[in-house]
Parts: structure tokens; sequence; C-alpha cells
């Protein structure tokens, strides 16, 4: 297990975020308004290529990529995208702030549990990840998401149950499942993502109203979060219908996965999150993110009956498979 020191963002005011972000971009100006890395300027290594959505067939692509279940075999939910790896066991937690469109802001942490469960969705088994969002110490968002690597080596989000929450009072459970209510699995991370690549469906689900894309925008970059200093830096811009201009910057370094998230365009709620730590649970730690996994499926049952209901129970994969 790594240790490091985590980044402490308490008691902002929005007078000291301005005048952070200030400081950030008068020492490295980031691209396209996005924000800055610690580290050398985002933008400024001369072996950096840049892409841009709307010149990457954003506007042409279809709503939704082509999901054939033949694509997967029985080693489905071993996902070792050297982008974005998924191996049962391991967590990830990243610490920052958001902004709304007030100018609020807010203390933010997500944790992320890749747990011992599969669930089959489309004839295709799945890993359940377990991932909650917390802002200014309350339970913002928790939710179980099912992800699967083709025999391409892509990554494919098979649907997802998040449930928000108010004041710690559930307001919304916006389910998607792929083949239920026209909903389509979406892709997750390329295989070999090179800028210029087409866009890309993050999922399709009318009936929930999200329709997530993604573009490669930037490759060979560099960047310093708590977690370590990488290179050859992957920048992915997320994007969707319901905010046009506005993008989240998603950073993946190779063997790790995303080490950061920013944003640029639009002002909307802004995300800013650094990988603080990377470790692998003990027994006790994955049997505790197995249960909380299951009882947010047993209530997804509950809560979302005409989606969830129609999908088929997770099942905990045997101990000598997770080692692998």
């Amino acid at each position: 297990m790594k240790s490091v020191r985590s980044l402490r963002v308490a008691f902002l005011t929005v007078a000291s975020l301005l005048v952070l972000l200030a400081s950030a971009c008068s020492r490295e100006a980031p691209p396209e308004g996005g924000i800055a890395a610690k580290g050398p300027a985002l933008g400024n290594d001369q072996t950096a290529k840049k892409g841009d959505p709307a010149k990457n067939g954003g506007s042409a692509q279809k709503d939704f990529e082509d999901f054939d279940p033949q694509k997967f075999d029985d080693r489905s939910t071993h996902v070792d995208n050297e982008w974005f790896p998924l191996k049962p066991g391991m967590r990830y937690v990243w610490d920052g702030m958001n902004v709304d469109e007030d100018g609020e802001v807010e203390t933010q942490s997500v944790v992320l549990a890749v747990t011992d469960l599969t669930k089959v969705i489309d004839g295709v088994r799945t890993i359940v990840c377990w991932e909650r969002d917390i802002v200014d110490r309350e339970l913002e968002e928790t939710e179980i998401y099912f992800a699967a690597q083709d025999n391409d080596g892509i990554v494919w989000l098979l649907g997802e149950y998040p449930e928000e929450y108010d004041d710690k009072k559930l307001v919304a459970a916006p389910c998607w499942i792929h083949g239920i209510q026209d909903a389509k699995a979406g892709i997750m991370m390329l295989a070999d993502p090179k800028v210029g690549s087409p866009s890309y469906s993050q999922g399709w689900a009318p009936a929930v109203e999200f329709s997530d894309r993604g573009a490669v925008h930037q490759t060979g970059e560099k960047t310093t979060v708590p977690f370590g200093s990488y290179e050859d830096v992957l920048v992915i811009d997320e994007y969707n219908k319901e905010e046009p201009g506005a993008f989240q910057l998603k950073y993946f370094a190779r063997g790790v996965g995303n080490v950061r998230v920013g944003w640029r365009g639009v002002v909307t709620d802004q995300e800013i999150l650094e990988l603080i730590r990377v470790e692998e649970l003990g027994a006790k730690e994955l049997t505790i993110a197995r249960d909380k996994a299951m009882q947010l499926e047993q209530h997804a049952y509950e809560v979302s009956k005409d989606v969830y209901g129609r999908s088929k129970p997770s099942q905990r994969i045997s101990p000598s498979a997770v080692a692998q």
C-alpha cells in the first residue's frame, strides 16, 4: 500500500479559489481554459498532440456505439487496458473541490473500489465497481457501475445505478442498463487512443437523459499530482448534449488510470480533482466494499424495478480469480 500526503482544500472561499487559479494560470497557462497541472505546463511539451471533439467527428457521430456481445470472452472482467485498469480489490481516492455556477466552492472527494463482484448483462460478464462522491464531508452520490473489456482491449460501460442525495435524503436514482429501455453500452476507454480518433459514446440512455461522449483531446502531456508525476499523459474530453460547450478533462497515466480531473469551455459545475492514493484492499476492507455494493444493488431492485429489476443479480468472484 502506498501512502501519500492528502490534498487539503477545506474551507476555501470563492476569493481564495480565484487567487489559486490566477496563480496557477500565471505559472502554467493551461490549454483552452482548462485547469493547469502542477509541474510542467500543459501544452508546452513539443511532443504533445491536441484534438478537438468538433473535429474528431463529434457532431457527425451516431448517438450510440455498435455493441457486440460476441466480442467478449470469459476474460471480460480482466480489465487490463493500460489507460484504464480495473483490478478487483483496488481502491482509488481523489481529492479536490468543485465550483458551481454561482461560484460556491465545496470540498470534494471521490472514492472508487473495484469489488470482487460480477454482473452478467446481455450475456457479458462485467466487473462491479462501487463509487462514492463526498462533498463538504457529506455523501452526495453513491453508485455501482458495470465495466467489461472486449477482445480488442476496449473497456465498455454497460450500465450504472447511482443514488443522489440532498441533505442525506435520496432525491434521484437515474439507473440505466444496456438493453433495457433503449439504453446502449458505451466506451470507457479505447484500446489505442489517439488524437484524431472519432469521438465515442460513453453510454446512451434516453430515459434518463444520459448522452455522455468522449474524445481524445491531448496526448504526450505531463502532470504531477500527490500520488506521483507522469509523462505521456492522455487527456480525454468528456461532454454531453445537455451542456453544449462545456467539457470535463480527464487525465490518464499508463498503468494507473485517471490521475486528474479538470475542465474547459463554458462555465458550469467545475470539478478539480487529483489522485492522492491507490491501494490494495485487505480481506476485511474488500468484504466491506462487496457488502456495500450488494446493499446498493438490493436497494436498486426496490427503487428501480422497471430497469434494475430486469437485470440479473451480481455474483462474487472466487478468491483465486481475484488474486490473478
